[in-house]
């Protein structure tokens, strides 16, 4: 448990590049999330900040931060290239883990779209480092070859209207070789859950799951 709030923006070294990050620490803080944004989005996204407010004050901390650089933001191919956002997720985990500050916090990854694939490969390589996962909308397919390792307590969350994606998650959600696993399903919603009410769903069913597995 952390006593003292923090917030900051920090820099990570990673390869040759330094990666951009928002750390925000509540004070008493029980675990740390890591938010694995999807392509074309940042640290930035006004969605992801919106969830990891609520996870805040929840009693989480949260890291926001780009897996990117703005000019590998802008190759098309680096974007989608999931072993690199994996191979760079797996060292931001190492590098929390070697902060004095929150090294002892248990961690959790919240994935978003292809940031999902990331996370849950992250997590397979990590045995049960990694506590949890959330993917809302996400691509969990992209990362089958990692599926049957995961142990940590896994939930994806779905738009009731993104068929396709659901399809995806479903024939993901069956590999999972996770004992907590559960698959939400929020109806009248779509990929990017803009429609009133059904980003504060997904929050308050992330918080949740969260504050029940990253300990």
């Amino acid at each position: 448990m952390i006593e003292l709030a923090f917030d900051k923006e920090v820099s990570v070294p990673v390869d040759s590049v330094e990666l951009k990050g928002n750390l925000i620490i509540p004070e008493k803080a029980t675990g740390i999330i890591l938010f694995s944004h999807g392509s074309g989005s940042s640290r930035l996204s006004p969605r992801n900040n919106f969830v990891a407010k609520v996870l805040q004050e929840k009693g989480l901390a949260t890291f926001l931060f780009d897996l990117l650089t703005f000019e590998e933001d802008q190759n098309y191919n680096t974007r989608f290239n999931i072993s690199l956002l994996t191979k760079r997720l797996f060292q931001i985990c190492n590098w929390l883990k070697e902060n004095e500050r929150i090294k002892d916090l248990p961690i959790g990854l919240f994935g978003s779209s292809t940031g999902a694939a990331s996370a849950l490969s992250v997590a397979a390589m990590t045995g049960d480092r990694i506590k949890s996962v959330v993917s809302r909308g996400g691509r969990p397919d992209l990362a089958f070859p990692y599926l049957e390792e995961v142990k940590a307590a896994t939930l994806f969350i779905v738009g009731g209207n993104d068929q396709a994606v659901i399809e995806l998650n479903e024939e993901a959600f069956a590999l999972l070789s996770s004992e907590k696993k559960n698959m939400v399903i929020i109806q009248g919603a779509t990929h990017l859950f803009e429609e009133s009410g059904k980003l504060e769903e997904v929050a308050e069913l992330a918080g949740n799951w969260f504050k029940e597995y990253v300990k």
